[in-house]
């Protein structure tokens, strides 16, 4: 926040020099302007940015130090939220929003209360960032006005202590805005859809984006079946999109969660391109279920034949024309996905389980960990899940 008096000062200075001005009151612009500190959604983008490398960087020094993430679906919702937060704790720290996907398909589609498939509207995500911000932004405002009020009540009464205890509330103001970790689900197509979404989003004030491996059009809630997932050159370039967007946007703390769905993801879309064995393309091929062929005599008419693992493969292909992984191969993909997505440009890692297993997650993780030791996860506390079951 910027100091009150130094303010005004600078605004005296601008009023005095331009002619006609003088029945402007300097201090009442400065007023004007703190309650508005933020003019663009990309002034919040950097800032918000800057809190989560902080606040990633205080995990890594002790993992007690973490953040929570709650989900809004209306700007008036996260104002709220965030309002309570703040009488509460007395701040915002390490407290930000979470943007769902599910949420925006249930209840922002023009199209009506939706399945958590990618058919809402793109635009319906970056609107509900700049909504929400502009909720925060009010918030802002409302508690500073009364902080004017009291100023001006305490002077018209003679208090100077009070006046002066008032406008060092006004120097120490924290603002309501925090960051947003917002649902890009799988992009909404390839990666140049990607990349104009998350641009859209970005200018919006989002500073945080995650992104999942889903194929776009096949898109599936997390917590059910049928998850089709894509091979990881597809993933790493979506993944290079959002931060091109925010570099290109200016917004170098951008922060990128990669979310993998593999380990409920039964299917492919299609084989990865691979180039030599060991590749990621050969490794990622090397999941797939079927049958070994020992000669061209073993392969029928419409048969794809691909060599993993040293040997020549006819993949199990369902009517649909999707590929299916070995059973079991589950948390070995997951492991994959994170190492890889993390080495290619991503932050922080989203594993979605059937249910909240912390062993099962724990074992996952402390995997990932030997080849990226600073392996950071977001959790989901999700209400679709069963707890009590769980």
């Amino acid at each position: 926040m910027s100091n009150y008096a130094d303010t005004i000062k600078a605004l005296e200075s601008t009023c005095g020099q331009t002619a006609g001005w003088s029945d402007i009151s300097p201090e009442h612009a400065a007023r004007m302007r703190l309650q508005n500190r933020f003019q663009t959604g990309l002034d919040i983008a950097r800032y918000t940015a800057a809190i989560m490398r902080k606040d990633m960087g205080d995990y890594d020094k002790d993992p007690g130090q973490y953040t929570q993430s709650l989900g809004c679906w209306h700007g008036f919702i996260g104002q709220q939220k965030l309002i309570s937060i703040k009488k509460h704790f007395g701040n915002t720290d390490k407290r930000y929003l979470y943007l769902s996907g599910w949420m925006i398909a249930a209840l922002r589609s023009e199209f009506g209360p939706l399945p958590d498939q990618s058919m809402h509207e793109k635009t319906s995500v970056p609107a509900l960032i700049e909504e929400l911000y502009t909720f925060l932004r009010q918030a802002d405002a409302r508690e500073l006005g009364g902080l004017f009020r009291g100023l001006d009540k305490a002077r018209k009464a003679g208090n100077d202590v009070e006046a002066q205890a008032i406008v060092s509330q006004i120097d120490a103001f924290q603002t309501h805005v925090v960051p947003i970790i917002a649902d890009i689900d799988a992009g909404f197509g390839n990666e140049e859809a990607t990349y104009l979404l998350a641009r859209s989003m970005i200018e919006a004030g989002a500073c945080a984006i995650q992104i999942e491996n889903q194929v776009s059009d096949e898109k599936q809630c997390g917590h059910q079946d049928g998850k089709v997932t894509v091979p990881h050159a597809d993933f790493i370039a979506k993944i290079r999109a959002i931060r091109y967007a925010f570099l290109e946007l200016g917004v170098e703390d951008g922060v990128i969660v990669a979310r993998t769905d593999s380990l409920g993801a039964g299917l492919t879309k299609q084989i990865a391109v691979t180039q030599e064995p060991g590749d990621l393309g050969d490794l990622y091929n090397g999941f797939l279920d079927g049958d070994y062929i020992d000669s061209a005599d073993d392969i029928a008419n419409g048969d794809v034949v691909v060599k993993a693992n040293g040997k020549l493969l006819r993949p199990a292909r369902l009517a649909s024309g999707l590929f299916q992984f070995r059973k079991g191969s589950g948390e070995d993909r997951v492991v994959l996905d994170c190492i890889t997505s993390l080495q290619n440009g991503a932050d922080l890692l989203w594993i979605e389980t059937e249910k909240p297993h912390v062993g099962q997650i724990a074992s996952m993780v402390n995997r990932i960990r030997e080849a990226v030791p600073s392996a950071k996860l977001v959790y989901n506390n999700s209400p679709s899940f069963n707890w009590t079951l769980s």
